[in-house]
């Protein structure tokens, strides 16, 4: 009974090495040309007792087993190249696990938090996937970090006497980061900053790191705004050397160059656009043409011109690769005396132009078509309102009240005309549109109005009205048909195009799920009735409470829109050929796709799909984290003017339900915060996930998506980004 007890206490003694499989597999493909015998392998391990060999020796027979590994020699082993072993990129949720999305496996792979093994979110992993599945699900573990997504990351620094912590304000990076005094720069404690990770130890729990710059005190409008920036690694400002080349470059007009484009300054031409906008992309000129047709031009500005390939400034608007468009401030892609300079089509100035003219009948049908260089002058600035003006009342008289100098006028009666005109195509273009099964999203922006301090003083929603319409359809059929030009020649020509996928059946069907809560149905049979069906949709939920719920959703139900030298057709525009070519000043895509169409009507030959495809992956990749800053941006705007509004009361829609709250967005700012279960005191409330509810377990009182309730702020943490609501009452409580 004694000895019993002491092998007993032995084994206690004896600890089981932890992660062994992934540890032994490590090993053998750090080296996947070289064998080990299980000697090697504990000492690589650090270990030397005979449990541990035992247990080495064990794990190698059941790896070989499982044909993970072989026995190349007795007793020597190495790794079976590519067995349930994958590369992709990782995507870590809020919760702190992960999934590796694996381009050639229809779903994604879990990783538990454990299995991350310092893998941190966006990286490029090396994945090894178990045999057995968890929940229906694949589940796997990192055995290697092929390439870091970033080293740089956003966080408030807390300093102790030898060292400092820097913690995270990203929920998905699940570590803070150790910084040695001596690299904590002039950062104070509590700073916000940007830290740099260096080296990630074996051993260490965080990765050690440097402080890169110091971003201010959390809560200051400007630090919140450059943190946004920082976050998303995109720059606020110019390298100085990129500056001074633009300053340097020629930016006038010259007869030389004029003589080598298709002269179109006498041709009426102008502008219309956004009030407060700085650079003008683009123009229409119009005139009518003698057999009853119209000519219509879009001219674009000639960027390409000035940014040439292999230049400093080339490479800068490459990287940027999209201007960025914060709630106070815009990002550019290029220093401004090309943005609101050089190349923006200013009134009454001559300006070099990338062009599509068009040749159009009565019924909007193209006649004939023509690309190329121009020079063109712009005749006049319209902002939308007034062009919005001449379209409601046929007149061409623009009152005070929304013109561009605050005093009334009489616009240029050959412009009137023009717009008019432009308006009845655009709409017989945008009816054709529709029929061929393009989807309409007109979804209502919010937008904010400042104080000179950058305070947000009020909330104005934007919408497309019909003078923003008709510059969507010239710029969409400039789009269109320069991707149609080239993407039909043969031989085959590299191009950029815009792509658009169908939509997944799983996120249609979650949408269905959400709508059927409003009373609405889908027809989901095929291509056609789904997308008629969607556009129904969203003509039915037009200023109704549900309407920024539910086209949130139908975009969310969406493939997004990417750029690739593959073409696939664009579903949302029902186009089988799109292109980006209308914005250069704002969009590198832009710029590639007019220094690719100019090369090919040169006569040029194709060029590599290979280089395209790379920077149409860069483009794509920029977009998102420009438009995830923008999306951050106005979170921080909304939350600092519910701030100022904490002790109303506000009518809001439910607009999400989870196990741990509800959220409730505003119906008058569109401003989304949370109600926390365990802050509704007069119930014990449960999530029911197929109701999109929770349901007091004693009054039975039911909370679902789309019921209006009213709140009162709660908690607007402008550090964090948190909107936190308290429950007022359900709206028909308070008006029973």
């Amino acid at each position: 009974m004694k000895r019993k007890n002491r092998r007993n206490r032995n084994k206690k003694k004896t600890p089981k090495i932890e992660n062994l499989t992934r540890s032994i597999l490590k090993i053998l493909k750090s080296e996947p040309t070289n064998s080990f015998n299980y000697k090697q392998i504990a000492a690589k391990l650090g270990v030397n007792d005979p449990s541990s060999r035992n247990q080495i020796v064990k794990k190698l027979s059941q790896l070989a087993a499982k044909k993970e590994i072989e026995e190349i020699t007795r007793g020597k082993f190495k790794i079976v190249p590519n067995v349930n072993t994958y590369t992709g990129i990782l995507d870590i949720t809020s919760k702190g696990s992960g999934y590796v999305i694996v381009e050639e496996l229809e779903e994604d792979i879990f990783i538990p938090s454990m299995n991350l093994n310092k893998a941190l979110h966006g990286d490029e992993v090396e994945v090894y996937v178990y045999k057995r599945r968890r929940r229906g699900k694949s589940e796997g573990e990192i055995t290697r970090i092929i390439k870091r997504k970033r080293d740089e990351f956003v966080g408030v620094i807390e300093i102790q006497k030898n060292y400092a912590f820097v913690n995270m304000q990203d929920g998905r990076m699940y570590t803070d980061i150790f910084v040695p005094i001596k690299k904590i720069k002039d950062a104070e404690d509590g700073d916000k900053v940007l830290v740099k990770i260096e080296d990630w130890p074996e051993k260490a729990e965080s990765p050690f790191g440097k402080i890169v710059k110091v971003l201010g005190k959390p809560g200051d409008h400007h630090t919140e705004i450059h943190s946004i920036l920082a976050q998303y690694g995109l720059p606020y400002e110019f390298p100085k050397e990129v500056e001074a080349y633009a300053d340097e470059l020629d930016t006038s007009i010259q007869e030389e160059e004029i003589k080598k484009r298709r002269d179109m300054r006498n041709i009426l031409t102008f502008t219309i656009d956004p009030k407060d906008a700085k650079d003008f992309d683009d123009a229409l000129s119009f005139r009518a043409l003698e057999n009853g047709n119209y000519e219509i031009g879009i001219h674009i500005a000639d960027v390409s011109h000035y940014v040439q390939p292999g230049t400093i400034l080339d490479d800068e608007a490459y990287e940027r690769a999209t201007s960025v468009y914060l709630v106070d401030r815009v990002v550019p892609m290029l220093p401004e005396v090309l943005s609101n300079n050089a190349c923006s089509l200013r009134p009454h100035e001559e300006k070099y132009t990338f062009s599509a003219v068009f040749e159009m009948n009565e019924k909007a049908e193209i006649q004939q078509q023509w690309f190329g260089r121009t020079v063109t002058y712009s005749d006049a600035r319209f902002a939308y309102e007034e062009a919005q003006h001449i379209i409601e009342t046929k007149e061409k008289h623009i009152p005070a009240a929304i013109s561009l100098t605050g005093e009334a006028y009489d616009a240029d009666s050959a412009v009137a005309t023009a717009i008019l005109k432009l308006d009845a195509l655009a709409k017989i273009m945008r009816s054709k549109r529709m029929q061929k099964g393009a989807i309409s999203f007109d979804k209502v922006e919010v937008k904010f109005q400042l104080s000179e301090e950058n305070n947000p003083v009020g909330v104005f929603f934007k919408t497309s009205k019909d003078a923003n319409k008709l510059i969507e359809e010239f710029m969409l059929l400039a789009n269109k048909k320069v991707a149609e030009f080239i993407g039909k020649q043969n031989p085959k020509k590299t191009f950029v195009y815009r792509v658009h996928d169908e939509p997944n059946d799983e996120k249609l069907a979650a949408l269905q799920n959400v709508i059927g809560r409003f009373g609405y149905k889908l027809d989901l049979r095929d291509r056609k009735t789904t997308t008629q069906s969607l556009n129904g949709l969203l003509k039915d939920v037009q200023g109704k409470k549900e309407q920024n719920l539910v086209d949130t959703l139908a975009i969310r139900s969406m493939s997004k829109a990417e750029y690739t030298t593959r073409n696939i057709g664009h579903y949302g525009l029902a186009f089988e050929y799109y292109s980006h070519f209308t914005s250069p000043i704002r969009r590198y895509p832009d710029v590639m796709a007019h220094r690719l169409l100019q090369h090919y009507l040169d006569k040029g030959n194709t060029v590599a799909e290979e280089d395209y495809e790379e920077r149409c992956n860069h483009s794509s990749s920029m977009e998102n984290l420009a438009a995830s800053a923008e999306r951050d941006s106005i979170k921080f705007m909304q939350i600092k003017f519910m701030k100022d509004h904490e002790d109303e009361e506000f009518l809001g829609v439910i607009s999400g339900v989870t196990e741990w709250g509800i959220y409730v967005e505003i119906i008058s700012n569109k401003c989304e915060g949370m109600i926390r279960l365990k802050d509704m005191n007069d119930d014990h409330y449960i999530f029911d996930q197929d109701e999109y509810a929770v349901i007091g377990q004693q009054s039975k009182k039911i909370y679902q998506l789309g019921d209006e309730v009213y709140v009162r702020v709660k908690n607007a943490d402008l550090i964090k980004r948190h909107l936190d609501f308290t429950l007022v009452a359900a709206r028909e409580e308070v008006e029973a």
